[in-house]
This record gives C-alpha cells, sequence and structure tokens, in this order.
C-alpha cells in the first residue's frame, strides 16, 4: 500500500496540533499527586499483598525490566480486589496524560485480542500487569514505582519536587492493527508509525542517503531490554540537515513520545531538548517506506533516545521506547543526591 498524500497532509496537520498545544511550566511536576497515589494503593494492600508489592530502592530488582509475557515482581491486578485496581490505576493516571493511560490500558486489552487469535492463550492475560513501588513513597527521600507486563513498562523515579525520571519507558502493540473481531482498525500506536514515515518520506534523495540505514530493518528494538544503553550508531540525518517543515515533523513525533507522561514531565523532557539544542537531535530509518513494510526508526541525541521498530509478525508488532542515557532509572541525579545528602552518613548502596 502506497504512502497517498492525503495521509501526509494527516499526518502534518497532527503534526501541527501537537506542537501548537500549550507548554505548561512545571510546577512539582505530579510528584504530590503520584505519591498520595502510591500511599493510597499500598495501604489498600494486606500485608502479605504489600511485602510482595515494595522494594528498596536500591534493589537491583528496579533496573530488572522487561517487556515480554513473563511473571515480574510485585503485584498483578489479577490479585487485587476491584478496588485496589482503582487504586493502582489512579497512579498510573497520575503519571501519565490521559493520552498515554488510554494508550497503556489499550495495549493491556491486546491481550484479549491475542487470545482470540489462539495466540499462546496460556500466556495472554489482560491483568498480568504488576505494580511494584521501590523505597518509601513521601517528600522525605527518593523513592520510585512500575506498571509492567506484556508491552507495558512504565518506570517512573522521584528523587524530589523538581526531579522526576520517566524512562526507560516502553509500549508495545501486538497486533499493529487488530485485523479482524470487535476491534478490527485499531492502532494503538498508529500515530507513532504514521508521523515517523511521513518524515522519512518527506526527505530528499540526499538527505535519504544519511537517514536511511543500509540493510533491513532489526527484528527488535537494538537496546532491547538493557539496563544501561549508549547512544547508536549511524546516528543518521541531523536536525540541522532538515528543512523547516522536515524539522517541525521531527519535533512532532518527539513531542508524541514525550506527551505520553502527564503534561508537566512532557514539557520538562521537551524543554529539556530544546535547552540541549534541537539541531543536535538526528533521525534514522531501516526498511520499506510503505505502509505493511517492516521497519524501524530512531530519534536520539547526546541525552535520549527513541526506538521504534514494527518488524515482527511480519510487520504487524511493534516495540517503541524512550530511554536517557545518563537518566535511565535516575541515576544520574541518585547519584549526586547520595553524594550531597549522605556525605557524612553511613555508605550507601551504589546506583548502577
Amino acid at each position: 500500500m502506497r504512502t497517498t498524500p492525503c495521509l501526509l497532509a494527516r499526518c502534518a496537520v497532527l503534526a501541527l496540533l501537537l506542537l501548537s498545544a500549550p507548554l505548561a511550566r512545571a510546577h512539582g511536576l505530579g510528584v504530590d499527586e503520584m505519591t498520595e497515589a502510591a500511599k493510597a494503593w499500598l495501604a489498600s494492600l494486606s500485608p502479605e499483598l504489600k511485602a510482595k508489592a515494595t522494594f528498596p530502592l536500591t534493589s537491583t530488582e528496579r533496573e530488572t525490566w522487561f517487556f515480554v509475557p513473563i511473571a515480574r515482581q510485585g503485584v498483578t491486578f489479577e490479585e487485587m480486589t476491584e478496588a485496589q485496581r482503582k487504586l493502582a490505576h489512579n497512579l498510573l493516571k497520575e503519571g501519565l496524560s490521559q493520552g498515554g493511560y488510554d494508550k497503556a490500558t489499550a495495549i493491556m486489552a491486546l491481550e484479549n485480542v491475542l487470545i482470540e487469535l489462539n495466540d499462546a492463550v496460556a500466556t495472554r492475560n489482560p491483568l498480568k500487569y504488576y505494580v511494584t513501588v521501590f523505597g518509601t513513597p513521601s517528600d522525605a527521600a527518593p523513592w520510585g514505582w512500575r506498571v509492567e507486563g506484556h508491552h507495558v513498562s512504565i518506570n517512573f523515579t522521584i528523587i524530589d519536587d523538581d526531579h522526576v525520571h520517566v524512562t526507560p519507558s516502553f509500549l508495545g502493540s501486538n497486533p499493529a492493527e487488530v485485523r479482524s473481531g470487535a476491534k478490527q482498525g485499531l492502532r494503538v500506536l498508529g500515530n507513532e508509525e504514521d508521523l515517523g514515515r511521513a518524515l522519512v518520506t518527506s526527505f530528499t534523495e540526499e538527505q535519504r542517503k544519511v537517514a536511511i540505514l543500509p540493510g533491513a530493518a532489526p527484528r527488535e528494538i537494538i537496546t532491547s531490554n538493557k539496563a544501561k544503553v549508549d547512544p547508536l550508531s549511524p546516528a543518521g540525518l541531523a536536525a540541522s540537515a532538515m528543512t523547516p517543515a522536515q524539522r517541525k515533523q521531527l519535533e512532532a513525533v518527539v513531542t508524541l513520545y514525550a506527551r505520553r507522561f502527564r503534561l508537566e514531565l512532557a514539557d520538562e523532557e521537551l524543554n529539556k531538548i530544546s535547552a540541549a539544542g534541537w539541531d543536535k537531535v538526528t533521525f534514522a530509518w531501516a526498511g520499506g517506506l510503505e505502509r505493511g513494510d517492516r521497519h524501524y526508526y530512531r530519534i536520539q541525541s547526546p541525552d535520549f533516545l527513541i526506538e521504534f521498530d514494527n518488524s515482527q509478525g511480519n510487520g504487524n508488532h511493534i516495540h517503541s521506547v524512550w530511554r536517557d542515557f545518563a537518566g535511565d532509572f535516575g541515576r544520574d541525579l541518585l547519584k549526586a543526591h547520595y553524594e550531597k545528602d549522605h556525605a557524612t552518613a553511613a555508605p550507601v548502596p551504589a546506583v548502577k
């Protein structure tokens, strides 16, 4: 199927809408709301479930993350009462935007679609998503929380009212497009795919020589579920080599990912990118350019990385991730916090 001018026009309109949305100044970054939501959920649990739900902030479990359907540490929605599930969803809502929350829960619901397709039924369960808290939710010390399961890994590290880390953050979609049944036509991460394709197809032949990587699209995001990642090479086409219109499209793709998080946090991430300079952001693509082709793209700067891959399932299975080279799991600020606040105290376990 060819990329039509109509589709590109719709992508351009979406890009303009994303970039024209007002940016709110961060004030507290939602820390109070997340703290109270986490406290309320934990208070609702039995002692046994609370013990399963909580780990020290310095536990190696905090940096052990996955996006495949395997058992995790924490408490599943299946183990919770309806009231506890509602409180857990409240916590998720406090960390994500409405759009981000809708995507995350739609991805969880895709487990039912996979059951309908008789795809490894034993491992598919829309309630097999784990909620885990690291440290003690408060404004007195750093803490963190995670919601994770098949194709969802949401990680927050909270240092104080001014420092919240949101990476690694993973959303996937299988199928990328539901092609039969009650949810036929649903594309949970369709905008991420369409905006990326609209950008690469806007490039000139000379730009494509730099932006399009040789060979087929990789079968997986290259960084997988590594605890720590480094910039990837080749980086691709820099924003400084794009036209003003193309640069706006690039900014729109990044904005789409950032605004999976609550607005204050999204704006904080976008403001950091702007301060560092959009000219340092690059875009690379691999695979076919037509919808339905297996494909991959990445966006990166010296500070962050976005990867998007739609190669599995014959080009109908998406993995997407946002990483921060220094700040995944809050490493950079936690290190500074411990060095400053615990300089004269007992040694603090190293943060990897």
